[in-house]
C-alpha cells in the first residue's frame, strides 16, 4: 500500500521542451551499509516524480517522456537495496522501482555531463543510526573524477583477428563497458567512453574526446599481437617523449598507430605539428603523471587472479592517442590475441570482468592517493588525514 507520507515531486518545463522524448542512455548503482546511490545519465532535463511503497519497500522513481537507450542494462545489486527493475508505464513515463530492505527517503540532485544531464537518486534507511567513522566522508561534497575509457579500433577497422576469426574491436568494447560501469558504480568518479557501439573513431578525435569531457584520466584498450603464439600476458604503455623504450614497444605503437588509414586519412603528425604537442613542461608533467598511475594499474593486473601479465614494467611508446599535453593517458595490451587460448577466452565475460575489474583496482588506488583538487576523493582523503591527526593527538 502507499504509504501515508506519499511525496510527490514533479519538475515541469515549458513549451515544447516538456514534449521531446529523452533517453535514459546509462544507469549505475551503488549500495553500502543502509544507504544507495543510483546516477541516471539522461539526454536531457527530464521531468520526474517519486513516491514510495511498503510490503515489501520500495521506492518508485518516473521518469515523464523517457525512453530506455538502446543497450541499456539494469545493473544486478545486492546488500540493504535488494533491487532495481524497470519498465515503460502507459503514459509514457520510464518507471525505476527500487526494493530496498526498510523504508527509504529520497534525494535528488543534477549534475551536468559533456552530452545531457545526470540525475543523481540518492536513497538512505529512514531512521538509520549514524556511523561516525563513515558519515564524515560520506557527507562530504566534490566534483567527479573523469576517467575517459577508449575501446580501440572499432567499425570498419577490425584490429587484430584472432583464432575462429575474433576481432579485437569487439573485445575491446566488452572490456571498455565493463570498466565503465565499474567506474560509474564508484561514487565520486564518472566514466565517458571515446566509442559505445561499433563505430570508428580517428585516433586524434579519441584524444580530443577526452579533453573535451576535461577528463582526468585517459584509458584506452586493446589486445596485443605477436608472432610468437606461446606469449601471452598484459603490458602498460604510456607516452615516451624520446620514441619507443624498446624495439617491441616500437613496433606495437606503429601497429596501432596504422590504424587510422582504415579511417582513410593520415593523423600521424608531421615532425612540427609532433614538436608542439611533445615540447614543454606540461608535457612533461602529464607523462610523469601518466606513469604513476599506470604503475598503479600494473600492480593491480600483477595481483589481479586469472590475468596474465607479460612485461612487468611500465613501457613507453609514442602511441597517438596518449598524446594529450594535460592528460595523464595509459594503453593496456589486455592480452595477445596470437595465443590461441588466449584469444578464446578474451571472449567470455568473466575473463573481460576479471580484466575491467583489475584496472578499475588500479585507476581507484591511483586517485585515492593522487585525488585532482576539488573532487570527492580529494575531500575524502582530507577527512582521513584530519581523522589521523585528531586520533593522534588524542
Amino acid at each position: 500500500m502507499i504509504r501515508k507520507d506519499f511525496c510527490l515531486f514533479l519538475l515541469g518545463l515549458c513549451g515544447a521542451a516538456a514534449l521531446r522524448a529523452d533517453h535514459l542512455t546509462r544507469l549505475s548503482v551503488a549500495t553500502w551499509a543502509q544507504q544507495a546511490q543510483a546516477k541516471l545519465d539522461l539526454s536531457g532535463y527530464t521531468p520526474y516524480r517519486y513516491f514510495t511503497l511498503m510490503g515489501p519497500d520500495r521506492a518508485v522513481v518516473d521518469l515523464r517522456g523517457t525512453r530506455a537507450g538502446p543497450g541499456l542494462q539494469v545493473p544486478r545489486v545486492r546488500g540493504w537495496l535488494q533491487d532495481v527493475r524497470m519498465g515503460l508505464q502507459p503514459n509514457g513515463a520510464l518507471r525505476l522501482v527500487f526494493t530496498t530492505r526498510s523504508a527509504a527517503a529520497l534525494h535528488f540532485s543534477w549534475q551536468r555531463l559533456a552530452a545531457g544531464q545526470r540525475l543523481i537518486v540518492r536513497l538512505s534507511a529512514v531512521g538509520a543510526p549514524i556511523q561516525p567513522a563513515n558519515q564524515a566522508i560520506a557527507t562530504l561534497r566534490g566534483r567527479d573524477i573523469i576517467i575517459t575509457v577508449d575501446p580501440g579500433h572499432g567499425g570498419i577497422d577490425p584490429g587484430t583477428i584472432g583464432i575462429d576469426g575474433i576481432e579485437e574491436k569487439n573485445i575491446t568494447l566488452a572490456i571498455g563497458r565493463r570498466l565503465a560501469r565499474l567506474i560509474d558504480a564508484q561514487r565520486g568518479m564518472l566514466a565517458t567512453m571515446t566509442r559505445d557501439a561499433d563505430v570508428y573513431v580517428p585516433l586524434r578525435e579519441r584524444m580530443h574526446i577526452a579533453e573535451r569531457d576535461h577528463a582526468n584520466l585517459f584509458v584506452s584498450i586493446h589486445v596485443n599481437d605477436c608472432s610468437d603464439p606461446h606469449i601471452k600476458g598484459a603490458e602498460v604503455y604510456i607516452l615516451s617523449l624520446h620514441g619507443a623504450s624498446n624495439e617491441a614497444a616500437r613496433l606495437v605503437a606503429e601497429r596501432e598507430n596504422a590504424a587510422d588509414r582504415f579511417g582513410g586519412m593520415n593523423l600521424r603528425g608531421t615532425s612540427n605539428t609532433l614538436a608542439s604537442v611533445l615540447v614543454g613542461l606540461s608535457q612533461a608533467a602529464t607523462i610523469s603523471r601518466s606513469m604513476v598511475a599506470a604503475r598503479s594499474v600494473l600492480s593491480a593486473l600483477e595481483r589481479a587472479p586469472y590475468v596474465p601479465v607479460w612485461t612487468h614494467s611500465v613501457l613507453q611508446a609514442p602511441f597517438v592517442v596518449l598524446k594529450s599535453p594535460t592528460i595523464p593517458s595509459m594503453l593496456i595490451e589486455t592480452d595477445f590475441m596470437s595465443d590461441p587460448s588466449q584469444a578464446l577466452k578474451l571472449t567470455q565475460p568473466w575473463f573481460q570482468q576479471s580484466i575491467a575489474e583489475a584496472i578499475f583496482r588500479g585507476i581507484l588506488a591511483y586517485f585515492r592517493a593522487h585525488p585532482p583538487a576539488g573532487t570527492l576523493f580529494a575531500a575524502q582523503r582530507a577527512a582521513r588525514l584530519h581523522q589521523m591527526v585528531a586520533s593522534n593527538a588524542g
